[in-house]
């Protein structure tokens, strides 16, 4: 007979089961905690049926003293229990942390994911749900019976009665898993798709104004508005419903079960102390299937949230961080390269191959749509949906580490973002501050005397520079973080598109320099003013090379043929 492979854990699960013996710790606190908790019922027996009855002070202060004891063990494993669930979710949350960034990082970059960000308020939701009560409902539930069993042993009608009603109310758990879990959650995407509608016209809030588009704008989103309150409301009104119900059928059961051990009281089946004590117990026995009925839409979304945490980490896995290599010279080959991307029938890039020695400068113009823009990715290794093979070195770039490469990368994009930090920060990409090499490139993209001219100079912060700063002056300081720690592969696309004359002449001056250091260059452009300092030109066309080789050949044949 066949072996049966063990199914291997998911990378979340693994982490999860990493803290059984938390768990299952936390579970032999419940225990002591649900044991403890029949400590009113017995001192209520003891009261009435005993100190009442014997008129013994002695007694009382003896039981009460038990009892007192009792109550302040059970606030220990309650504090103890409640202390190794939060470690726990935060040792869970420190664990994950850094893969959840990486993997939301790369879905975000690979644009695999609608909302790759959410990655995070899943992490959280599930570290929420195992310190709160959803979890504390789970390791209470299996005591419902025992606490049933006692009940019988008080007398049968008693236990037959919380039977019944533990199976009305669940019943209603069920109906509530059944019948608001979903209008709840397709509330909560349309109050999702509503918000960001509107945060992502309020970033376009410039050219909304300036053009008049707030009306169109607004009626769209009121529809999105409208939508979600209607199915807020749908979604709340069942929620309302359940839990009035849910009201009536505590509220019932306690004075039910109150009204059947009078009866029993008086037909002499039961002592009072039996009929008080019977009461809190079956509110103890109903008090887990409050807490899940409560509790069930935050262990459905917590389950959601661990399956799509799974799903992404699974689509994203963790890159070797032992791999170590050289640091690349930038030559650069590609290999029947095709780029393509979701919702296009045909690539953007079809089949190009072209070798490229370290240290040249390469020219890459064509019309606006041949690629271009696409190529400059694929140099770079970012762009996601690429078949064929992009060689750095010999050497395919999906087996370098990110972290390692980068540094040795220099790109500038066509849409230059700057982040929150200083100015010296971000040229230093964000890393630690090397003064040295920050001057030095923002000297040769000629942006050293700008900068000095804030009131700040390089420890201005880009949010109080934001509005200060040009078009021109922000792709120079892009260019500067491109350059920056001489990189060995540096890719600029469109970096001379809001550069006046004398911006265009420090590019220029800058890809010489690059280029006397050994750098490997891909200018990506539509302009001719940068051929001077090209060694070879490739013209794109609808994604296909249309010429490639030295520059001055391929003017000439591009003149020939026009």
């Amino acid at each position: 007979m066949p072996k049966i492979a063990p199914t291997r854990r998911s990378e979340v699960s693994a982490t999860l089961w990493a803290y059984r013996r938390e768990f299952l710790l936390a579970g032999l606190l419940s225990s002591l905690i649900n044991l403890l908790l029949l400590t009113p019922t017995l001192y209520m027996l003891q009261v009435y049926d005993r100190v009442m009855l014997s008129q013994s002070e002695l007694t009382l202060v003896a039981v009460s003293l038990i009892a007192l004891l009792m109550y302040a063990l059970m606030a220990c494993a309650e504090w103890w229990r409640t202390r190794v669930l939060v470690r726990t979710g935060m040792r869970f949350d420190e664990q994950l942390s850094t893969r959840v960034f990486n993997a939301s990082f790369e879905a975000n970059l690979n644009q695999s994911a609608s909302a790759p960000a959410r990655a995070f308020g899943d992490l959280i939701q599930i570290r929420q749900f195992l310190t709160g009560q959803g979890l504390f409902a789970f390791f209470d539930a299996p005591w419902t019976p025992i606490y049933i069993a006692v009940a019988f042993f008080l007398h049968p009608w008693l236990g037959a009665l919380s039977l019944v009603f533990v199976l009305v109310q669940a019943v209603l758990a069920w109906f509530g898993h059944r019948y608001t879990v979903t209008p709840a959650e397709q509330a909560a995407r349309a109050g999702n798709d509503s918000s960001s509608y509107l945060q992502e016209k309020l970033r376009n809030a410039e050219v909304i104004e300036a053009m008049g588009m707030s009306a169109p704008l607004q009626q769209r989103w009121s529809s999105l508005h409208r939508t979600w309150l209607a199915q807020h409301e749908t979604a709340q009104g069942l929620q309302h419903r359940v839990a009035a119900w849910s009201k009536f059928i505590r509220y019932s059961q306690q004075s039910l079960t109150l009204g059947a051990g009078a009866l029993l009281v008086i037909k002499g089946q039961l002592s009072p102390g039996a009929m008080i004590a019977s009461n809190v117990l079956m509110g103890r026995a109903l008090a887990p299937l409050d807490q899940l009925v409560s509790g069930w839409r935050s262990f459905v979304s917590a389950k959601a949230a661990l399956l799509r945490l799974e799903a992404l980490l699974r689509e994203h896995p963790p890159r070797d961080v032992a791999l170590q290599r050289v640091a690349p010279s930038g030559a650069i080959s590609l290999q029947q390269v095709t780029a393509s991307a979701p919702g296009r029938q045909s690539p953007i890039l079809k089949r190009l191959s072209f070798s490229v020695p370290a240290g040249s400068v390469v020219v890459v113009l064509g019309p606006s749509g041949s690629g271009k823009s696409t190529l400059a990715r694929v140099l770079t290794g970012i762009w996601p949906d690429v078949s064929g093979e992009v060689l750095l070195d010999g050497l395919p770039l999906s087996q370098w580490s990110r972290d390692e490469l980068g540094p040795h990368v220099g790109y500038l994009p066509q849409d230059v973002e700057l982040f929150e930090g200083t100015i010296a920060e971000n040229i230093a990409r964000l890393g630690e501050v090397d003064s040295a090499q920050v001057i030095a490139a923002a000297r040769s993209t000629g942006m050293h005397e700008a900068i000095l001219r804030f009131p700040k100079g390089y420890d201005t912060l880009i949010g109080e520079a934001g509005n200060l700063l040009s078009g021109g002056q922000r792709q120079r300081i892009g260019l500067a973080r491109a350059i920056y720690g001489s990189p060995s592969l540096l890719v600029l696309d469109e970096p001379n598109a809001n550069l006046d004359d004398a911006g265009e002449v420090a590019l220029l001056r800058t890809v010489r320099e690059r280029k006397a250091q050994g750098t490997t260059v891909f200018l990506i452009t539509h302009r001719r003013g940068v051929l001077a300092v090209a060694d070879r030109l490739i013209v794109l066309d609808q994604g296909e090379i249309k010429a490639d080789g030295p520059t001055a050949a391929v003017l000439a044949s591009l003149q020939d043929a026009a």
